[in-house]
């Protein structure tokens, strides 16, 4: 329950400053400043704090009361003093090895939002204004974020390495989990084929008109529900994805000719008539293509570890003193 009311937009532990909300008023009576850490030589100070938990109020903050906002920021102040202290952290080793953040860096980056979320220089600035932001305050955050990835980039991602080996010896153990082959996504209307012949001309009459039902916009879930004698027709004739090697060919050719969103012309196998409708469909994969996933699968744990364990060194490092 507590954690719906903030808006998680963090890379491990540091913010990510490219959201733009609106921040939640705190009380001036309120704002008597301390300082509840010190970071080596630095301090971070209440207000500073709270303002970091500000700006990663949901929408479900907004209406609530001050007094129960002030509640909930109360509930997770060591979880944000935490986060505020590996942020302090990052900053001063950045300072230390002497990485730089370039006005063109962070012009850079705001172009990228702006083109991003279709802003205009007066629409973003509009936004930040809403947000109690002013542009200079919003390239200081993006420096401070550009910052602190430069130093990531340098100090851990570029280290990590994922063999080629490692990637085979993934692949050989996993390989059954993995579905190599076409898939589509189906919804089914079936009867059961009839006793006779003679059935099976009033059986497709029967489908053609559900199926031109369908066509002119009724739901194909509702009439599955209504006439399917599969046991998928409970479920709106829902197949789930199948792949293209488990189908019978009168499937296969009929999804031939088929875009997602499409309906069939009922069709027969040997077990009896289908309407069939293609919701989506997942093309086959090569083993090459396969594997770049898994490597980039790996790289992602692995640099996930290494981040942690180096975050874990810098705190092992230093000074820190809570005084929350």
């Amino acid at each position: 329950m507590k954690a719906n009311f903030f808006s998680w937009r963090i890379i491990f532990t540091f913010i990510v400053y490219f959201s733009i909300v609106t921040p939640c008023p705190v009380n001036a009576a309120i704002l008597l400043d301390r300082v509840v850490a010190q970071v080596n030589k630095e301090v971070i100070t209440w207000s500073e704090l709270y303002k970091m938990m500000e700006r990663e109020a949901a929408d479900d903050m907004k209406i609530l009361d001050e007094a129960e906002r002030r509640k909930i920021f109360k509930e997770h102040e060591e979880d944000f003093l935490e986060r505020l202290i590996d942020i302090k952290l990052q900053l001063q080793e950045a300072k230390r090895l002497e990485i730089e953040v370039l006005p063109v860096d962070v012009e850079d980056a705001i172009e990228n939002i702006k083109n991003k979320y279709s802003l205009t220089d007066e629409t973003l600035k509009a936004s930040l204004e809403q947000g109690g932001l002013t542009l200079d305050d919003y390239k200081e955050r993006l420096s401070e974020q550009i910052l602190i990835t430069k130093l990531v980039n340098q100090q851990v991602k570029s280290k990590v390495v994922v063999s080629d080996e490692e990637v085979e010896n993934f692949y050989n153990r996993h390989k059954d989990e993995f579905v190599m082959d076409e898939s589509y996504k189906l919804r089914q209307i079936f009867f059961r084929m009839p006793e006779s012949n003679d059935m099976k001309k009033d059986l497709e009459e029967k489908a053609i008109d559900i199926a031109e039902k369908i066509k002119k916009g009724e739901d194909f879930s509702r009439l599955a529900r209504e006439y399917s004698e599969d046991p998928s027709g409970k479920l709106g004739g829902d197949l789930g994805y199948i792949q293209k090697k488990f189908m019978a060919k009168e499937f296969i050719d009929a999804l031939s000719v088929m875009d997602i969103g499409d309906i069939s012309m009922p069709f027969w196998t040997d077990h009896g008539l289908h309407i069939i409708k293609l919701e989506d469909k997942k093309y086959a994969r090569t083993e090459q293509g396969l594997k770049e996933e898994i490597k980039n699968r790996l790289f992602e744990e692995k640099f996930r570890k290494s981040y942690e364990n180096w975050l874990k060194d810098l705190r092992n490092g230093a000074r820190i003193v809570i005084r929350l």
